[in-house]
């Protein structure tokens, strides 16, 4: 039997331990001496993980696959590649063979099923951006092709390795106040990034990308039912496109905020916008030149320079959604583009008190229930460890686990592609409940699904 050393990495202290941010087994059976990557779409969550992965003194990114030649180009400068190890599209990338050990697929949603499952049939590990495919069908046969073939596929759901979210659910498992009842939990998605990615950007159409609780809240949905650690039974949801649409256009209001009489006081107008944060997200996601002329140039000619009232966006910009766990627990999950902060709020309501979260502000309260109105009652606040790496540190947790795990050729994993389908249904029946009007019973979804399959 080979020997085994186990080390384990944290950011500070905690009662519970929640700050372990991940555990590295090294074991000289499988240790991988330089782990090489490609990356498969260099915007930027791609280029985010690329940038994060070369930091790794072991890892080698060895080649990009990006259709935009500006991009292509960006990525060939930062990471340091040659020519002959950029592709301008997947077919040509593909055809070379395999180049890498791991590939990150961080392209659009309606392109990750094909990509991912050629990845795969190619021998490559993957590191799947979310979601892993609109259709549930298709997130189902990836899953069953990455396990026939032995190979990892781990999705994106960055919130697992959250400090904050895994506070929560260490006390949650700590069974200190008892069992979850009930859950209200919020994704506020922060109006100018409502307008910035799901009315101008790329996830404006359900029919470019997917519906707007499955490209940005399948995260929640997996959040739920890992905390509540059960599947879901039952859902039903509500919403629509109500405010980013031409009714509510200004007087007097362009196509375009260069050419718009009402910029003045518009607050979507793009100079006000973009020019104050250039060199910051989302100022980065317009254009790689990041002066006022580059900027300017891309207001003229791409589609961050248009009016809000005037895309071509369907997805919507507001939705409540109920859910009824298998186990009895309860939740509610409002996702909206009208609030300020872009932030997640939860309150977990328990059999002897409740836990209330806002990762905006990094604060979790503890409250244990009194016995009356007058009596004095224990409330604690808990201000999780804070890592300097997006999603409050969930990127860098989530390449910590990619690459422990590359390296051990191991099966375990915070968000495998065998936990992460779940949430891809979930927010599949919360589309259907919304168009349909009807509850959608998970099991009987889940059946039709296989069979389509």
């Amino acid at each position: 039997m080979l020997c085994e050393e186990m080390e384990i990495k944290q950011t500070g202290n905690s009662e519970y331990g929640i700050l372990v941010e991940f555990i590295v087994v090294k074991s000289e059976r499988s240790m991988v001496i330089k782990m090489k990557l490609a990356v498969i779409g260099a915007g930027q969550r791609g280029m985010i993980y690329a940038k994060i992965a070369s930091t790794y003194p072991d890892v080698e990114i060895t080649a990009v696959a990006e259709p935009s030649e500006e991009r292509r180009n960006f990525a060939a400068e930062s990471l340091d590649l040659s020519k002959d190890m950029l592709f301008d599209n997947t077919d040509a990338f593909f055809h070379q063979g395999r180049l890498a050990d791991a590939v990150i697929i961080a392209t659009m949603d309606q392109d990750h099923y094909k990509q991912t499952m050629k990845a795969l049939e190619c021998g490559y590990h993957i590191l799947l951006e979310k979601p892993i495919s609109p259709n549930p069908a298709e997130c189902l046969e990836i899953m069953e092709a990455a396990n026939a073939k032995n190979l990892n596929v781990i999705v994106c759901h960055v919130l697992r390795y959250t400090n904050f979210f895994m506070t929560m659910k260490a006390i949650l498992d700590s069974n200190e106040l008892g069992k979850v009842v009930t859950i209200e939990h919020s994704e506020n998605i922060g109006n100018f990034h409502m307008a910035h990615s799901f009315v101008r950007g790329n996830w404006r159409r359900k029919d470019l990308s997917s519906p707007l609780i499955m490209q940005k809240s399948c995260h929640d949905m997996d959040i739920l039912t890992w905390l509540v650690g059960s599947e879901a039974g039952r859902i039903s949801s509500f919403g629509n496109l109500t405010y980013f649409k031409e009714d509510n256009a200004p007087a007097n209001s362009g196509k375009r905020c260069l050419d718009c009489q009402a910029a003045a006081k518009c607050r979507f107008d793009a100079r006000k916008v973009y020019l104050p944060i250039a060199g910051e997200w989302p100022a980065t996601a317009v254009s790689t030149v990041q002066t006022k002329e580059g900027l300017m140039e891309a207001f003229r000619k791409g589609p961050y320079g248009r009016c809000v009232y005037r895309c071509d966006n369907d997805v919507c910009d507001n939705q409540v959604t109920i859910i009824e766990f298998e186990n009895g627990v309860t939740a509610s999950f409002h996702l909206s583009g009208f609030t300020n902060r872009i932030s997640r709020t939860i309150k977990v309501m328990c059999e002897h008190g409740e836990i209330k979260g806002d990762d905006g502000l990094n604060t979790i309260e503890v409250t244990r229930f009194a016995s009356n109105a007058n009596e004095a009652y224990e409330k604690r606040v808990i201000y999780p460890g804070v890592v300097n790496s997006g999603h409050g540190g969930g990127d860098s947790g989530l390449m910590d686990d990619f690459i422990s795990l590359m390296k051990m050729d191991s099966d375990i994993s915070k968000s495998s592609i065998n936990k992460s389908v779940e949430s891809h249904v979930m927010a599949y029946a919360a589309e259907q409940s919304r168009i349909s009007g009807q509850v959608i019973d998970i099991c009987n979804l889940k059946k039709e699904i296989k069979e389509e399959w």
